[in-house]
């Protein structure tokens, strides 16, 4: 099984820039669906985005659609989500999350995952 672990979380504030990592270790990260999720303080954990194994596709949640990207490097066992124009409501812990079923968009339930991260703080202050 993969084992995830997530960086790159901080106080910013809004506009700012943040570039969040997940390191994969413990087995063939090409193998694994990797997606973000969220989650704010009492509320539920809500999807970000996710990606394939090769990276050509994509899929995001409306409310970070146009500002946040996900990316992979297969070849470092990393996986990326830049974060643009930050805003207040994009304050949360995020997740790292892997799985080793057939990528599609629909995909976007955290019981759709089998292997999560820690997580990461991010604060955005306006």
């Amino acid at each position: 099984q993969v084992q995830l672990a997530e960086s790159g979380g901080g106080s910013v504030q809004a506009g700012d820039s943040l570039r969040l990592s997940c390191a994969a270790s413990g087995h063939t990260f090409i193998a694994y669906v990797m997606a973000w999720f969220r989650q704010a303080p009492g509320k539920e954990r809500e999807f970000v985005a996710s990606i394939s194994w090769s990276g050509s596709m994509t899929y995001y949640s409306d409310s970070v659609k146009g500002r946040f990207t996900i990316s992979r490097d297969n070849a470092k066992n990393t996986g990326y989500l830049q974060m643009n124009i930050l805003r207040p409501e994009d304050t949360a812990v995020y997740y790292c999350a892997a799985s080793r079923g057939a990528y599609y968009e629909s995909k976007i339930a955290p019981r759709d995952y089998n292997y999560w991260g820690q997580g990461t703080q991010v604060t955005v202050s306006s």
